[in-house]
């Protein structure tokens, strides 16, 4: 069943797909982060770990967006006039957040066992929170959601299995430093979609 779109949205081909992956892939870069350390701690190759964490991840970064999106049916009326900050408020917010979590969790020398169901829920849960506000983002801007969401949801499961493989497969080379890496350019490539977001509505680009 289709969800409703606000008044005057605009179809989802007004976001191109190339920019929904850039998206995705942004989005995709905590649980990127958090499935390599997953597997830095196979002790074997399992294949059916990585599906398993790669699903629940892309799960939730695929439904996250909607429920956002859904909240913010409520609010665009509200801020109709400066949606477009707001937007780019909210990107750079997460983005900023991203890096900066990103270097103190590297100061910090955090590690992570490997999750059981309940952990599993709790960190795509976690890693899927900023999904839900790029979800509020695209209500206020008056966009379509199913397809940005499903595009999400792909590339995060794609990555998350990607993660899991390169962690098992280069542990030698992808503990510590990596994990900060990929979490710094998803922060760095939020913000980027934010100002691109901003500049096209103030018509500079």
């Amino acid at each position: 069943m289709n969800l409703p779109a606000p008044a005057n949205a605009v179809p989802t081909g007004a976001m191109d797909f190339a920019t929904m992956v850039m998206l995705g892939l942004a989005l995709a870069m905590d649980a990127f982060a958090v499935s390599v350390a997953c597997g830095l701690r196979f002790d074997r190759r399992r294949h059916g770990g990585a599906l398993r964490i790669a699903s629940a991840f892309g799960g939730f970064q695929a439904a996250m967006p909607i429920v956002g999106w859904m909240a913010g049916l409520t609010l665009r009326n509200l801020i109709l006039g400066f949606d477009h900050w707001v937007a780019f408020g909210l990107l750079a917010f997460l983005g900023a957040r991203m890096i900066h979590e990103a270097l103190q969790a590297h100061r910090r020398g955090e590690s992570m066992p490997l999750p059981d169901a309940t952990r599993l829920l709790v960190l795509a849960l976690a890693t899927s929170v900023d999904a839900l506000a790029v979800g509020l983002t695209l209500s206020l801007l008056g966009a379509a959601i199913l397809l940005p969401a499903a595009v999400i949801g792909v590339v995060t499961f794609a990555v998350s299995y990607l993660g899991v493989v390169l962690g098992y497969e280069f542990e030698a080379l992808l503990q510590g430093r990596a994990k900060r890496d990929v979490q710094i350019l998803g922060g760095i490539v939020l913000i980027v979609l934010g100002a691109r977001i901003l500049l096209e509505h103030l018509g500079l680009t």
